[in-house]
């Protein structure tokens, strides 16, 4: 499986971005995100999640996972779009953006 995450924006208008292959991931880690996946129901999420309520300084999100390329999914949203489901991937995308500089 591969994804694709992007974060962007917020107070200081800073940009990050992660590309992996579960494939070459340690099993137990790759596991994981698969199970975040499957808990957030990512592939039954639309497109584009967004809200009234947004300000100026949230994060915003571009997430992609492909199975195959005729299985892939991307969806865009921020900080107050994200569903309760989804956060604990976000959490998890972010941190491994942050340590795989």
């Amino acid at each position: 499986m591969r994804i694709e995450f992007e974060r962007s924006g917020g107070f200081m208008g800073l940009r990050q971005t992660l590309e992996l292959d579960t494939d070459e991931m340690e099993p137990n880690e790759a596991n994981e995100i698969r199970r975040m996946i499957d808990s957030a129901g990512f592939f039954d999420l639309p497109e584009e999640l967004s809200g009234s309520d947004r300000a100026v300084d949230q994060y915003q999100y571009r997430l992609t996972v492909e199975y195959t390329q005729e299985y892939r999914h991307t969806i865009v949203l921020s900080d107050s779009d994200a569903p309760a489901d989804l956060q604990p991937l976000l959490r998890r995308l972010n941190l491994l953006a942050r340590t795989r500089r």
